[in-house]
């Protein structure tokens, strides 16, 4: 795998500006902030799990929830009728047919260019966090929030959010590859933050809806970040191998 990243030059342009602050000889503070993300991600999400799994959550979970809502009236959301109907359109951003349209249309645009190792690990990325999320959600199998109606359809089960893990992942994802075309810092962390703010009101938007738990949703956005920190941290350290391997095949 290491000579498929190799053999692109113009992946390898894309990996080292991804790896940016990386101009200048900060290349090793990459792996270092990414292993930080992984780190803090997984502790958050094992933490929450462990005191879901364990019924400490439901107190804060339920007064969270309710906050979202009419006090005395717990079927009616906080708002006008337009916040609920923007909230379930919000809330779409995250769901699969979207985030499989947005891939794909990113996907075949690298394709098209020849960049086929930034269109791997963009498809890989999001495509293991979404495995993983239904895998976590079987393996926990919590029931959806019974205090009111859903206001979407919802299909499986709640922990963690499905919404808030692969719309995590797949935006930082992508954020990490628009990254790599810009030299300006200023638009570099716009693209991020852009990116944390759709995946934070999709997450927000579960909640509101009445189809997630507060802990539901905070789990998916803790492992979102971490697996999004994973996958980049090894497309990182791949590039940086094969720039090694490039160095010393060259040496006469």
């Amino acid at each position: 795998m290491t000579n498929f990243f190799q053999s692109n030059r113009a992946t390898g342009r894309v990996t080292e500006w991804l790896a940016s602050g990386i101009r200048n000889g900060n290349a090793h503070r990459l792996p270092v902030v990414l292993f930080a993300i992984l780190t803090l991600g997984l502790f958050a999400f094992i933490e929450i799990a462990e005191e879901m799994a364990e019924g400490e959550m439901r107190k804060l979970d339920e007064m969270l929830f309710l906050s979202l809502r009419v006090p005395g009236d717990p079927a009616t959301p906080l708002g006008p009728a337009w916040l609920q109907e923007t909230a379930i359109e919000i809330t779409a951003i995250g769901g699969y047919p979207l985030i499989i349209l947005t891939l794909a249309a990113v996907a075949g645009f690298f394709i098209v260019t020849r960049r086929y190792g930034a269109a791997a690990y963009a498809v890989l990325a999001v495509g293991s966090g979404a495995l993983l999320s239904q895998t976590l959600k079987q393996y926990y199998g919590r029931p959806r929030p019974d205090l009111v109606d859903h206001l979407d359809a919802v299909h499986t089960l709640s922990f963690p959010s499905g919404h808030a893990l692969v719309t995590t992942v797949a935006y930082l994802t992508l954020a990490s590859l628009v990254i790599g075309f810009l030299p300006d810092r200023r638009a570099r962390i716009y693209v991020l933050a852009v990116a944390v703010f759709v995946a934070v009101i999709v997450g927000v938007s579960r909640v509101y809806l009445g189809v997630h738990w507060p802990s539901d949703v905070a789990a998916g956005w803790a492992l979102g970040a971490a697996w999004a920190s994973f996958s980049w941290l090894i497309l990182h350290l791949l590039h940086l191998h094969g720039r090694r391997r490039g160095k010393a095949g060259s040496t006469p």
